[in-house]
C-alpha cells in the first residue's frame, strides 16, 4: 500500500494570488480611468508617507527596546528579569488603541508636568522656557504609543529566538574566553535571527495595519485622510475601497518578500547541513 503523497512537497498553485491580483488590477484600471477613483487616489495616498513614517520609526524603536527587554528578561540578575517581565506582561495585557489614548492624554501632560518641574529653576531664571503639551506633536505621541506597545511583543520573539540558540555553543564560546557581550554579539544573535526574522516581519507588517489608529489623534496618516474625505464627499464605498487597496499593496508585498526569504532562508540551511553530511 503506498503512502499517501505528501502535500507539503507539493504546494497549492496560489489561486488566492491570483484573484487578489485581479481585484488590485481593476482597481488600478479604475483609479486610471475612473476620475472620482482617481482623485481619492490623489488625496488619500498624501497620507502614505505619514503611515511608512509612523511604521518604520515605531518598528526600529520597538525593536530596539525589544531587544533590550529580551536580554534583560534573561539576565542573570532577578531584578532585571522582574523589570522585564512586569514590563512585557502589562503592556501586553493593554489594547493598543487604549495605549494610544493614554500615551496621548495622560502620558504626554505627565511628561511635560514633570519636565517643568525639573527644570523650573531654570524657567524662573528665564533660561528655559516653559514647555507646554502642545510642544508634543501627536504624531510622535502615536509613535510613542506604538513603540510601547510593540516592543513587549518584541522582546517575546527576540527571547525565543535567544532561547533556541543550543547552549552547547554558548559553553564552547564561553570556554574559549568570550566575554558575555563577544558571545552574544558572535555567537548568540547571528543564529538566533534566523528564528526571529519570520515572526518579526509579521510584527512589522501588523504594525502597518494598526498604524491606522493614530487616525484617532487626528494624524493625517492615509486612514485619516480617507476619513475626511468620506465625511465630506460620503463616497465611503470608493474611498475606503482605495484605502482598503492601499493597505493591501503594502502589506501583501511584504508578507510575499517575507515567505520568500523564509524560503530562501530554509534552502540555505538544508544545503549547509547536506554540506557537513
Amino acid at each position: 500500500m503506498q503512502p499517501p503523497p505528501n502535500r507539503a512537497d507539493k504546494p497549492d498553485f496560489p489561486w488566492w494570488l491570483l484573484a487578489a491580483g485581479g481585484i488590485a488590477l481593476f482597481l488600478a484600471v479604475q483609479i486610471v480611468l475612473n476620475d472620482l477613483y482617481s482623485q481619492i487616489f490623489s488625496i488619500v495616498s498624501k497620507g502614505v508617507g505619514i503611515t511608512i513614517f509612523v511604521t518604520l520609526t515605531g518598528f526600529a524603536l520597538a525593536t530596539a527596546i525589544g531587544l533590550v527587554l529580551a536580554v534583560m528578561g534573561l539576565s542573570r540578575f532577578l531584578v532585571l528579569r522582574q523589570i522585564a517581565r512586569f514590563y512585557v506582561e502589562i503592556i501586553r495585557g493593554i489594547p493598543i488603541l487604549v495605549l494610544l489614548f493614554y500615551i496621548a492624554f495622560v502620558g504626554a501632560p505627565g511628561f511635560v508636568a514633570a519636565w517643568n518641574f525639573l527644570v523650573a529653576p531654570l524657567i524662573d531664571r528665564g533660561l528655559v522656557e516653559p514647555m507646554s503639551v502642545r510642544d508634543v506633536s501627536l504624531l510622535w505621541r502615536a509613535i510613542i504609543a506604538l513603540t510601547i506597545g510593540y516592543s513587549a511583543f518584541i522582546a517575546e520573539v527576540f527571547r525565543a529566538g535567544i532561547l533556541s540558540v543550543d547552549a552547547g555553543q554558548v559553553e564552547a564560546a564561553k570556554a574559549l574566553g568570550l566575554s558575555p557581550v563577544q558571545r552574544f554579539r558572535f555567537i548568540v544573535l547571528p543564529q538566533a535571527i534566523r528564528t526571529i526574522l519570520p515572526p518579526l516581519g509579521n510584527d512589522f507588517i501588523a504594525m502597518i495595519k494598526d498604524s491606522s489608529l493614530v487616525s484617532v489623534l487626528g494624524v493625517a496618516d492615509l486612514t485619516q485622510m480617507g476619513k475626511v474625505y468620506a465625511s465630506g464627499s460620503f463616497r465611503f464605498f470608493e474611498t475606503y475601497s482605495i484605502v482598503a487597496y492601499v493597505y493591501l499593496l503594502l502589506t501583501v508585498g511584504l508578507s510575499l518578500g517575507l515567505r520568500a526569504l523564509e524560503k530562501r532562508l530554509r534552502r540555505s540551511d538544508e544545503e549547509r547541513g547536506a554540506s557537513r553530511n
